[in-house]
């Protein structure tokens, strides 16, 4: 230890004899204007306001990482070394900044912020990050040249930040590179071209933009497809199940634009009416057209021209009178639909997984647990949690399926009878050690009986909330679903 230390100094004192050509004064102002991440807040603004799903990702990740690696770096790393700052004495006047540090030199609370935002970034496009790169690469190498940190804190710091970004998918996986997989489609999907057949109701109650945009863009890309527009009062179901008569008589397909609540409507109908369906993302957060690999309109439109579908499962949750609610993403009850509510409330300000660590407190510091019956047994939950296939990553963030054909339930249970269980889910989330708390279970099931529901008054279908009957029998309708999708090298659209 004592040679490395003696080798910082020494690289510290060649750096303050050096004269730099250029650097000075763009190395500190560099510096000081990431003083409290906010160079890397205003990256993060620029990198939301593009519109890029990509990039708003990588903004929320790397204010995330940044969050965490600033919290680590200036807490309890600096409380544990309390390093002396480097004496100015060989720093050039004109390099130093007016007000000094007066905290610990290690590690470099700036170089970790740097390397967390940049390495957040790069999780989510590598291509951002060579931009955001250039810049981080300044704001460490300003550190040492402005004579506050030695190399080695740098170093370290950076060390911090990027260990931050990568420990971020714990709680919060990377985007999939590519869609769930699925079957072969078992209802035939035709070719449309132009959208010759094609019935599409838009929702204009989805999204964030309103149905104008999405109209004009439909009407663009499959000029012969039937638009039925939503206008105010207008019944959705009525409309849907019109749409897909009027489909069914002309040998064509059904199609849906809107969020998870609207395509769950059109799935339905579409199963019944012996239909293939084309998902037109125009919600807020499209869930389960982004697991299609759907994620634009024009990668729809390509499918429905092209005929290229797939075959997917449809969960079902049986009701006691032989009815039917049916979901291609989730189902749940207790805190769960709150708890999302919250959560997209607040990811937008500090990405996703701290807003879920403050939904997750902000619900169970008020919440009842709800008593149920799973497959005969009482139990008092906070939330039970059914997916339609197996998602990723475990414990509150499911954010992706590998397949949309597996046949099988993501069952996710949060005992609520354990003593403390409130503070041990919130203690086992943030440390990211959930799968191993006594509260949490989960299991991969073909079939769950769900009973004495009567002091549950309602259940989550796909984000919708719906009347919960007493009993449930949770099951699956194997490739109950054909779904217009584009070949693997398309997938994502133009």
């Amino acid at each position: 230890m004592r040679a490395l230390r003696t080798l910082d100094r020494r690289l510290f004192a060649r750096v303050a004899e050096s004269r730099l050509r250029g650097a000075h004064p763009v190395l500190p102002r560099l510096s000081t204007a990431a003083n409290h991440g906010v160079l890397w807040l205003g990256a993060a603004a620029v990198l939301a306001a593009s519109g890029s799903r990509t990039a708003r990702r990588a903004a929320l990740r790397g204010v995330g990482s940044l969050a965490l690696a600033s919290l680590v770096a200036n807490l309890p790393a600096k409380s544990a070394t309390r390093r002396p700052r480097p004496l100015l004495d060989t720093v050039p006047l004109a390099r130093r900044l007016r007000v000094q540090p007066l905290t610990s030199s290690f590690p470099s609370g700036h170089s970790a912020s740097a390397a967390a935002f940049t390495v957040g970034v790069a999780l989510e496009s590598p291509a951002l990050a060579l931009c955001v790169a250039p810049v981080a690469l300044g704001v460490m190498a300003s550190r040492v040249y402005v004579g506050v940190h030695y190399p080695g804190d740098v170093l370290a710091g950076a060390a911090f930040g990027a260990g931050a970004a990568l420990l971020t998918t714990r709680w919060w996986p990377r985007a999939a590179e590519a869609p769930a997989q699925a079957a072969p489609p078992q209802v035939h999907a035709p070719a449309l071209p132009r959208g010759a057949g094609l019935v599409v109701v838009v929702n204009a109650d989805s999204g964030p933009d309103g149905p104008d945009t999405a109209v004009a863009e439909l009407r663009r890309l499959l000029p012969d497809a039937d638009l039925v527009l939503r206008g105010p009062g207008d019944d959705l179901p009525a409309l849907v199940e019109e749409a897909a008569r009027r489909a069914a008589a002309d040998g064509g397909a059904l199609g849906v634009c809107g969020g998870d609540g609207s395509v769950n409507l059109a799935a339905d109908a579409a199963r019944r009416a012996g239909l293939p369906l084309a998902v037109f993302p125009g919600g807020t957060l499209n869930h389960f057209a982004l697991d299609l690999g759907t994620a634009s309109l024009a990668g729809t439109a390509s499918a429905v021209e092209d005929g290229s579908a797939v075959s997917v499962d449809i969960g079902r949750a049986q009701g006691p009178d032989g009815t039917d609610l049916h979901f291609l993403n989730t189902f749940s009850i207790g805190v769960y639909p709150d708890l999302v509510r919250i959560r997209e409330r607040h990811e937008k300000r500090i990405g996703k997984w701290p807003a879920l660590g403050v939904a997750l407190v902000e619900v169970l510091s008020r919440a009842e647990p709800v008593r149920v019956s799973v497959s005969g047994v009482p139990r008092s939950l906070w939330l039970l949690f059914a997916g339609s296939g197996a998602y990723d990553p475990p414990g509150f963030a499911p954010t992706r399926r590998v397949r949309l054909d597996d046949g099988i339930l993501d069952v996710r249970i949060v005992d609520g009878s354990h003593p403390f269980a409130r503070t041990r889910l919130v203690l086992a989330f943030l440390t990211g050690t959930l799968g191993r708390s006594p509260v949490y279970k989960e299991a991969r099931l073909r079939a769950l009986d769900v009973s004495d529901l009567r002091g549950v008054p309602h259940a989550a279908i796909d984000g919708e909330v719906v009347d919960a009957p007493d009993r449930l029998l949770l099951g699956k309708r194997p490739g109950g679903l054909t779904v217009y999708r584009p070949h693997p090298a398309g997938a994502g659209g133009a």
